[in-house]
């Protein structure tokens, strides 16, 4: 039974009315190593942020309810920052069983996993175990077609290496079906990776790949001698205390209290497919990682106060190139800078799996962070309604004399509230979107 969306929504623990503090973000500089092709070597750097500002809390309450109200069964978000953190959540989580959507639940982050392979595999430059200019085949000889393909190339997406999910996507429930419960190796991926044209010249240009982070956990395994699973448990997961993370693949359960995912057909009107289980073999060190807002609040924090990594390899990691014409979006290592309409940017990464949309992002200084998920998928208005937590939380009310809200997205009922500023332009996904 469908309760009323008021009565859906609920409260974290300790929902304060005011969460303090976003911190300026300052400039990334450029990694001590040379950057290997011209276009890197211009980093673009964060505008300087305006006065903190507390969390508009009507407005992230309304971000999420704009994506039950363009198909996500429920959708939840989490905001930390000096004092106690603050949780809000609408909809259900099991359509089965009717269970509201809890912000202490587990769920699959896609590619937020990403932020993840690339901090432990930086953590092995800073060891000396790779180098990120040094060609790829350097350390798994004969992988990729061309030696020019380095291991900065595959952690800013410019290796040029296809996006296999593309072909493996085209139609998205049954190649989600097809794959739900098989096992790849890496070489698998790779191989059809390759069957597949490039996209560019080494270097030459932004293009997301899933192919690129396969090669990631490639090298991680090769450096180290053990699996991803085990580096990220010793390297991550462990010393920030990350008791609701996990790398399970290719086990296809989220253990513990857990959001179903729910995949939206191509077809117009086809009912939802319950995509929870599934070994995400297809994506592994791409995406198949399993974490709860409260981790993830904890680990991209950690992340940006350099906790995780020195402060030369964070830098690395911060030197960004834009992603698209809005000049808002940017990517560097392994992480995505977004401008906010309010001045202030915030850093982490999206993420999309069959089933859950997410949202990681903090403030450069890690003061302030974000940890919001949608539980549906190939519903880009939802992805996009998602991304208006980011504005609330980082920006804070409009003042009064601001210009008229624009006009409702897809699906929404005229009058309501939309999501603004950010979350106006298509939000980014990280697997082929249909319908």
């Amino acid at each position: 039974m469908r309760l009323p969306l008021d009565r859906r929504l609920t409260l974290g623990a300790a929902l304060l009315a005011v969460v303090a503090g976003v911190a300026p973000a300052t400039t990334a500089h450029a990694a001590a190593a040379p950057l290997s092709a011209p276009a890197e070597r211009t980093a673009a750097h964060a505008p300087a942020a305006p006065a903190p500002v507390a969390p508009d809390l009507e407005a992230l309450t309304q971000a999420l309810k704009n994506a039950l109200a363009v198909g996500a069964p429920g959708a939840m978000v989490r905001v930390t920052g000096p004092g106690a953190p603050l949780a809000r959540a609408v909809g259900v989580q099991d359509k089965g069983t009717g269970a509201a959507m809890d912000p202490r639940s587990r769920f699959r982050i896609g590619s937020v996993t990403k932020t993840f392979s690339s901090v432990v595999l930086l953590q092995l430059v800073d060891e000396g175990k790779l180098r990120l200019d040094a060609p790829v085949n350097r350390y798994l000889p004969g992988l990729l077609p061309d030696d020019r393909i380095t291991v900065r190339h595959l952690l800013s997406h410019r290796s040029g290496l296809a996006d296999y999910t593309n072909s493996m996507f085209e139609h998205t429930v049954p190649g989600f079906e097809a794959v739900r419960n098989k096992v790849f190796t890496y070489q698998e991926l790779v191989a059809l990776s390759l069957r597949e044209p490039r996209t560019t010249e080494p270097g030459v240009a932004y293009a997301y790949s899933n192919t690129n982070f396969v090669v990631v956990g490639m090298l991680i395994e090769k450096a180290t001698g053990r699996t991803v699973a085990k580096e990220y448990e010793r390297r991550v997961i462990k010393p920030l205390k990350l008791k609701n993370t996990s790398y399970v693949h290719p086990s296809t359960t989220i253990r513990g209290t857990h959001a179903h995912g729910y995949l939206h057909p191509d077809e117009a009107g086809a009912p939802l497919v319950d995509s929870t289980e599934q070994t995400v073999s297809w994506a592994q060190s791409a995406g198949a990682m399993i974490s709860t807002p409260a981790d993830l609040n904890t680990f991209m924090s950690a992340l940006l106060k350099g906790r995780l990594l020195p402060a030369r390899m964070l830098d690395a990691m911060l030197t960004m190139t834009p992603t698209d014409a809005t000049n808002t979006r940017f990517y560097g290592l392994g992480l995505r800078r977004y401008d906010l309409s309010c001045g202030t940017s915030v850093y982490g990464h999206t993420g999309t799996v069959q089933g859950f949309y997410t949202y990681a992002f903090a403030t450069r200084d890690g003061r302030r962070s974000l940890a919001a998920m949608a539980n549906t998928s190939n519903r880009g208005e939802a992805n996009t309604a998602l991304g208006g937590t980011l504005e609330a939380a980082f920006c804070g009310k409009r003042p009064a004399a601001a210009a008229p809200a624009p006009a409702p997205a897809p699906g929404e009922a005229p009058g309501k509230a939309t999501a603004r500023g950010f979350a106006s332009a298509p939000a980014e996904a990280d697997l082929p979107e249909r319908g």
